[in-house]
């Protein structure tokens, strides 16, 4: 049985079921093999208090931009993507990695669960998180970034002189960074499967050992970006909302992704009380 469909076998067994925080369904763990030793990762993550931080975003302007924070009343919320860090954390073992999150159908919340996800990596502070935004179409996290946006993506991706620095902001949270899609581009999937994509999220990864990296994309009912950036990334999770998609769909998608990557379901934007499915 596979990881899908133990997921939705759960769902329909624990309709009733009440646990506090959104649902999830989870995979096997993989062994990934240790690059750097203990001494140098300690190096690196010695630097992590001293990552500049211009601006800091308030309580009211996380609960407003729907950002999770540690000390937010309803601690379901940032508990459920704790439990999400935690296990991708227990799947890549000691190293860093590399997590694709894209919704079954379009609109499905995908965007919120990746900069959400990126945040709760963000609140360990031996750990930094960058998110990207591979929305090249339709671009979801630029409100994230303070000032204008003068490189993003697309403009990387588009011109060789742009270096990568110039294309990561801060997010307006602690350890927290993030890559923009930039400007608009017809072009997205082709770009996404570029050797300069495919080159720069293996650069990103293997800079910094403590920078954990969220992808957020387009539903695959909308372009191939997904199935794209999944063969890039270490894992993938897929965003299903409550009560908008049929089994049927889950399938048709989650079929197009390498077994071995598909880490999860997330079940979105259910009515509460809120549960977790794990396998």
């Amino acid at each position: 049985m596979s990881k899908v469909e133990k997921a939705l076998q759960k769902a329909r067994a624990m309709d009733d079921v009440a646990l506090p925080a959104p649902a999830t369904a989870s995979a096997v763990a993989q062994e990934k093999p240790l690059i750097l030793s203990a001494k140098d990762i300690s190096a690196y993550t010695a630097q992590i208090p001293k990552m500049s931080q211009k601006s800091r975003m308030e309580r009211s302007d996380l609960s407003e931009a729907k950002i999770i924070y540690q000390e937010m009343e309803d601690a379901r919320v940032v508990e459920s993507f704790r439990q999400m860090r935690t296990h991708i954390l227990q799947n890549a073992g000691p190293k860093n990695c590399v997590v694709l999150v894209a919704s079954v159908v379009p609109d499905g919340g995908a965007s919120f669960v990746a900069l959400n996800l990126a945040a709760a990596f963000a609140f360990d502070e031996s750990k930094t998180a960058l998110l990207i935004d591979c929305r090249l179409r339709d671009p979801q996290q630029d409100r994230l970034v303070s000032g204008d946006i003068h490189y993003g993506l697309t403009d990387y991706l588009e011109t060789e002189d742009v270096e990568v620095d110039r294309i990561i902001h801060e997010g307006g949270l602690p350890r927290f960074r993030i890559i923009p899609a930039g400007r608009r581009s017809d072009a997205g999937t082709e770009h996404l499967d570029s050797r300069r994509m495919r080159e720069l999220v293996i650069h990103l990864r293997d800079r910094y050992p403590d920078r954990y990296i969220v992808l957020d994309a387009a539903s695959p009912a909308e372009s191939a970006d997904a199935v794209v950036l999944a063969e890039i990334a270490d894992f993938v999770l897929l965003v299903v909302p409550y009560g908008k998609v049929t089994e049927s769909q889950i399938w048709s998608v989650a079929k197009a992704i390498d077994e071995q990557k598909l880490l999860g379901v997330v079940f979105n934007d259910e009515p509460q009380p809120r549960r977790v499915i794990w396998n």
